[in-house]
């Protein structure tokens, strides 16, 4: 017997499993989780060159080019925490949704097929 929670998760991964998986949906759902880890980063960059520009130059002698540089690099990695969190997250719910019908088959009776099995009976 499925728990009321398991049910659930499968009308749900049954009805939104396609629309979860595209790259745009991805993106855009891991987005506010990855803008919590750089934003803060980026309004480190943006205070330090523009209230203390010189500061900055005369320390560590490098050019003011540095600050967009790290800027892009910071946006690539929210880009890609975003992608890679989201793809991680579907991936986890793909196998729970695996499990939970494994556990559906073995509990109506019926014997779930697997790659092994069709080899053996060839």
């Amino acid at each position: 017997m499925l728990t009321d929670d398991e049910t659930r998760f499968i009308a749900f991964w049954d009805k939104n499993k396609e629309l979860h998986s595209t790259f745009s949906s991805k993106l855009l759902r891991g987005l506010p989780m990855a803008c919590l880890f750089g934003l803060p980063i980026l309004l480190l960059i943006a205070c330090v060159y523009l209230f203390l520009p010189e500061w900055y130059t005369k320390i560590s002698k490098t050019s003011p080019e540095t600050f967009l540089i790290v800027t892009i690099a910071v946006f690539i990695a929210i880009f890609f925490y975003a992608f890679v969190r989201m793809h991680f997250k579907w991936e986890m719910n793909e196998q729970l949704y695996k499990e939970i019908k494994y556990k559906e088959k073995k509990l109506a009776g019926v014997q779930p097929i697997t790659s092994t099995d069709t080899l053996l009976n060839k």
